[in-house]
Formats: structure tokens, C-alpha cells, sequence
């Protein structure tokens, strides 16, 4: 089906376009396809390997969601702005007044009400997956909030993990998910236009149905063709990255990425990236180059991302193991914020000493509040483990 024929089916559509309830008990995976309205590859995958699946061979339940329809329909990212940027708490309680609304806060009022219902139906463990693509050709590729449900999920797929995008990105769907525990995570399949992009896709959808055990009798053959897909695909780079600058593009900035960058690109100290304003802007880090922005829309203009030592990796697993951050409120102008919640509070005037990888080892991501404090989130102390603890990656 081609992107004209796709934006025809979307003309008289429910959000919910696939849901399969199996006959027998168990998890509930959703799929959100189309946030930004000019990335289609989740919505092909979605339409091919859902049709093929019947309650006779699932478990649980299966949706597929659509995220802003109008986008999709007229191929941009939004209409009046991100709604990958609109889940914050503030956000979520202006949706609950009486007033005008624009589309993507008319979209986002329909999906929040889609999850809140779903969240008091089942109390089987549920999945949130968010099906992307790029503006830059790249490897297929995980992103997650860093809670060791999210790692463990993502360990299954062989493919890159990008930890820590949440510190520079807004009110991403996901974030606000994984603020209430759920295995949340993001696969971005490719570059927008690329088949392969939607072949990943379909090789991911597979998989995940695969690993949650919603698939009652899965193919050893089509596992293991999609598994090849994915690392052939990813040219089997597996390692777990954290990104650690964002270029923000500012209102009215004049910003031109550089031809011919590719996401994931070594780059070196001193390479020129971008124009902004006419002024030439050169990488500060000797490391790999994320998601450079070759389209009109969006505020991203790149990341700069490293690989993170197994080391460090296995070092942050023990530590919250041992429930260790408490020690963290020990340390000068530390203080609980909101316990409950694994909210900690920064006083940068006392703890500039501190950086940001120590928090990182202890499951923490910080927010800026104001010039001298940081929020600092945990994902840990709110992830739902029990409810995963009997799933076989877990």
C-alpha cells in the first residue's frame, strides 16, 4: 500500500485500528503508530503483521493506536505542534478544563483517555511500545527511560539502546508512561522513506509479540528470519549508548544541518555539524553523532551519544539492586523531594561537585527547575517490577 492509499484508510478511522483479545489470559501490549504524522513505517508494519494474527493465536490483548490522525493525513509531523511533546503534568491537567483545544491537544485528550481506560481494565502486565522513524538514514534502535524493566525488555532485540534522551527532551509520550512504572520504550525503524525502515518495523512487532509471550505458537522459522532481519539491519551493533548533548534549535534560529551525516557516525573533536545563523557550529566530543535533522519541522537538530562500558552498566544494576540511592540524601544539598515518587532535589550552589553519571548509576535523570536547582527523577523507585517478575526476560 502506498502513502496515498494509507492516508485514505485514515479518512473515516478509529484510534484504535487492530486489537486482537486472545481466549486466554495474558499481557496487553499496545503499539502506537503515527505520533508524528509523517512516519508511516509503524502504521505499514502494524497493518501487515496484525491482520495475520486472529484471538486464536494470541494471548492477551493486542492493540495498535493511532497518535495524530490529521497529521497522518496530511503527511507532517504536526499540525500546530509536537504531540510527542505534550505529555507533562501540566499539560495533562489543562486537558481536564473546558476550553478550546488545538489538534494535537484534541488527539492527545483521545489518547489519554484511551490509556487511562486501558489502565484500570487489566491487571496483566502491559507494554506500551511507540513505533518511529528518522529524518537521517540510521540503524534501527531502542530508546528508553533508564529503569531496569525498560533495559531488560530492550536486551531481548540485539539491537542499539539509547539511554538518557529524557534529560533533553520535553514531555515525550513515554516519559509520562514511565512515570506511572510501565515498560515503556520507543523503536525508530529507520529513515522516513526507506522500505527497510518498514521491514524493521514489522521484524520488531513480531519480535515484541514474541518475548511477551503473546504469540500462543510462534514460528521458530519467521522468529529467526526477523532476528536477522533486525541485525543485519542494525549491522549487529547491540551496545547500550547514552546521549550526552542536544542541539536545541531555538525560535526564529536559522539552522542547516551538513550534508551527508548519518545517525550513529563516529565523529571526531572539531567536526563541523551545522550552520546556525550563518555561524558554523562544531562538535565539543569525540563520539557518535544521533539523529541529525534533515526536515523542516522539529527542534532537534542532533545529539551527540556514547557508548557506556558493560562495566558501568553491570554497576548501576547492583547499585539499585541494593535500593543504594538513599545514600544519595547523605551528600551535601541532596534532599528528597518526593520520596514516593524517587524524586530527588539538587541545590547546584552545594552539589555542583556532583555529575551527572553519578545520578545516572543510581537510575537518576535531572530536570532544571531554575538556575541553581536540579529535580532529579527516578524510574526505579516507581517501576512496577512485580508486575513483570514472572515474564521470561525478566
Amino acid at each position: 500500500m502506498n502513502l496515498q492509499e494509507h492516508i485514505k484508510t485514515l479518512e473515516a478511522t478509529n484510534r484504535i485500528f487492530h486489537h486482537i483479545k486472545g481466549k486466554h489470559n495474558g499481557a496487553t501490549v499496545v503499539f502506537f503508530a503515527g505520533i508524528h504524522g509523517n512516519e508511516f513505517a509503524g502504521v505499514k508494519a502494524l497493518n501487515t503483521i496484525l491482520p495475520q494474527l486472529s484471538k486464536d493465536d494470541i494471548n492477551g490483548e493486542v492493540f495498535g493506536v493511532y497518535g495524530n490522525i490529521n497529521a497522518l493525513k496530511e503527511n507532517k509531523r504536526y499540525i500546530d505542534t509536537d504531540l510527542n511533546r505534550l505529555w507533562t503534568s501540566q499539560q495533562l491537567e489543562e486537558l481536564q478544563k473546558d476550553k478550546s483545544f488545538n489538534n494535537e491537544e484534541l488527539e492527545q485528550k483521545e489518547l489519554f483517555s484511551f490509556i487511562k481506560g486501558l489502565l484500570v481494565s487489566t491487571d496483566n502486565p502491559i507494554y506500551f511500545i511507540d513505533l518511529h522513524t528518522t529524518s537521517s538514514k540510521t540503524l534501527p534502535f531502542i530508546t528508553i527511560n533508564d529503569a531496569m524493566i525498560n533495559r531488560k525488555f530492550s536486551a531481548c532485540f540485539n539491537i542499539p539502546v539509547i539511554l538518557g534522551i529524557e534529560e533533553y527532551l520535553e514531555g515525550p509520550l513515554l516519559s509520562y508512561l514511565n512515570t506511572l512504572g510501565y515498560v515503556s520504550l520507543g523503536f525508530e525503524s529507520g529513515q522516513h522513506t526507506d522500505p527497510q525502515a518498514v521491514k524493521s518495523c514489522e521484524a520488531f512487532v513480531y519480535l515484541a509479540l514474541n518475548h511477551t509471550r503473546n504469540l500462543k505458537n510462534p514460528n521458530y522459522e519467521v522468529s529467526e528470519r526477523y532476528n536477522n532481519e533486525l541485525t543485519t539491519a542494525s549491522k549487529s551493533v547491540n551496545s547500550i549508548f547514552e546521549v550526552v548533548y542536544k542541539h536545541h534549535i531555538k525560535p526564529n534560529e536559522d539552522f542547516k544541518m551538513s550534508e551527508g551525516f548519518v545517525s550513529f557516525q563516529s565523529i571526531e573533536k572539531g567536526t563541523l555539524l551545522a550552520h546556525s545563523n550563518g555561524n558554523p557550529i562544531y562538535s565539543k566530543y569525540a563520539a557518535k553523532l544521533f539523529m541529525p535533522l534533515y526536515q523542516k519541522s522539529g527542534r532537534d537538530g542532533y545529539f551527540i551519544i556514547k557508548h557506556i562500558p558493560r562495566f558501568f552498566l553491570k554497576l548501576s544494576e547492583l547499585l539499585r539492586k541494593a535500593k543504594a540511592d538513599h545514600l544519595l540524601t547523605f551528600l551535601p544539598g541532596i534532599t528528597w523531594h518526593n520520596k514516593a515518587e524517587g524524586i530527588l532535589k539538587a541545590n547546584l550552589t552545594v552539589a555542583r561537585f556532583l555529575t551527572k553519571s553519578i545520578f545516572h548509576l543510581f537510575g537518576y535523570r535531572n530536570k532544571q527547575i531554575d538556575q541553581t536547582h536540579l529535580l532529579l527523577y527516578n524510574r526505579e523507585r516507581v517501576a512496577k517490577k512485580t508486575m513483570y517478575k514472572n515474564e521470561k526476560w525478566y
